[in-house]
């Protein structure tokens, strides 16, 4: 194994969990990614790392950092994924003081992710001190909200004069291989309806009516998924008084896709569940709004990721905590948008409990062996010949 010392990827952690990086766009006026940013970046320049740091346009106040060391003999470049940017803190007890307890340090983002940062930051650094190819770190913002940082820093690659045979997302998976993904789709259906005293109410088209038939409607999709993916209402609101029929109603609706199914297909299964109300219902009226979406994602079967992914493998077995089986995620990751950028992706890195609750922590023992199996998976692969 390489000579990480066994208290790097636990120190890193905790300094990095008391850095204050709560995302802005999930609650306003929080700090944002400058302050972990400026930590890492002065941290990656003194271990002779080129560095970028990167800001979306009309977003000047949230960076992401690009670092990159390239090697000096032909070989192949990895990217490192990870994002720096956490959910808020409300009632955690101890909002950015990491709290060591056995194999476990408490804290917000300790497992999502500053313990996977921790991990690919200790494996570039060593891959650098080794000279055993080439490698980027790609750390960025808003993962938890808008993917802004990940497209900023895709459309900054470029500058780096590299380009990734092959990406490591590290979010938290128990070091398990992740093979596929779920998509999402947020539709907004907005009901329009007419307005009259409540004491009449065939004087007036009750929007509310309306909406709650689309959420029966909703739930019958979603039992009819048998689990594969999830039909969801996530946000309801209606009328403006008492004594008044309805005139308007909205909702939201999440579609939680799989491979193979598009954001798409999702929109167009609202418009069918509304059409069905308009027929058997003329006084209907309703528009769907697709808010956001993103596509399901699967590890690929042969190539680059395929093979980087099963040397991952080999370098972690026995690693503490992992469930050694492969990983269907029921949420999206930023791997689909290294992905669709010609970026083969690997989806692996260390894990624990209360992901985005109040009592978050990650294990220190697989944070520990991360960085040392990526390290040895990144030699096999370079000595396999990998190399774009």
């Amino acid at each position: 194994m390489p000579p990480i010392p066994a208290d790097a990827a636990s120190d890193l952690l905790a300094r990095l969990v008391a850095i204050d990086s709560v995302n802005p766009g999930l609650v306003p006026g929080a700090a944002g990614e400058a302050a972990i940013v400026t930590f890492l970046r002065n941290r990656l320049e003194a271990a002779s790392f080129a560095t970028l740091v990167v800001t979306p346009d009309e977003h000047s106040d949230r960076p992401s950092l690009l670092a990159w060391y390239r090697g000096s003999r032909p070989g192949p470049t990895l990217l490192l994924n990870g994002h720096v940017d956490t959910v808020g803190v409300e009632g955690m007890p101890a909002r950015f003081e990491p709290k060591v307890e056995g194999d476990r340090l408490y804290g917000r983002g300790a497992a999502d992710m500053k313990g996977g940062v921790a991990g690919l930051v200790l494996a570039a650094e060593e891959i650098a001190r080794e000279d055993c190819g080439s490698v980027v770190l790609a750390l960025v913002a808003d993962e938890e909200n808008a993917s802004l940082g990940m497209e900023a820093v895709i459309a900054c690659l470029p500058e780096t004069g590299l380009r990734p045979d092959v990406a490591v997302v590290g979010e938290p998976t128990h070091l398990d291989r992740t093979v596929s993904l779920r998509g999402y789709a947020v539709v907004d259906v907005e009901f329009a309806g007419r307005s009259a005293h409540s004491s009449l109410p065939a004087e007036g088209v009750n929007a509310v009516t309306h909406l709650g038939r689309l959420l029966g409607a909703v739930e019958e999709a979603d039992a009819a998924l048998h689990g594969r993916g999830v039909w969801l209402s996530t946000v309801v609101s209606g009328g403006s008084a008492p004594f008044m029929v309805p005139a308007r109603a909205r909702a939201t609706i999440e579609r939680r896709t799989v491979p193979g199914e598009t954001v798409e297909n999702a929109v167009g299964e609202v418009e069918q569940m509304l059409q069905r109300l308009r027929d058997d219902d003329p006084t209907v009226s309703a528009t769907a709004r697709l808010v956001v979406g993103r596509a399901a994602w699967q590890l690929e079967e042969s190539g680059p990721a395929h093979d980087f992914a099963g040397l991952l493998d080999s370098a972690l077995g026995g690693a503490p905590g992992r469930r050694e089986e492969p990983f269907a995620a029921p949420y999206w990751m930023e791997a689909p948008l290294l992905q669709a950028a010609g970026m083969p992706a690997v989806v692996c890195g260390p894990s624990g409990g209360g992901m985005h609750a109040v009592d978050e922590w990650v294990d220190l023992r697989q944070v520990r062996a991360y960085p040392r199996a990526l390290v040895t998976a990144f030699r096999a692969f370079a000595a396999a010949g990998h190399a774009d």
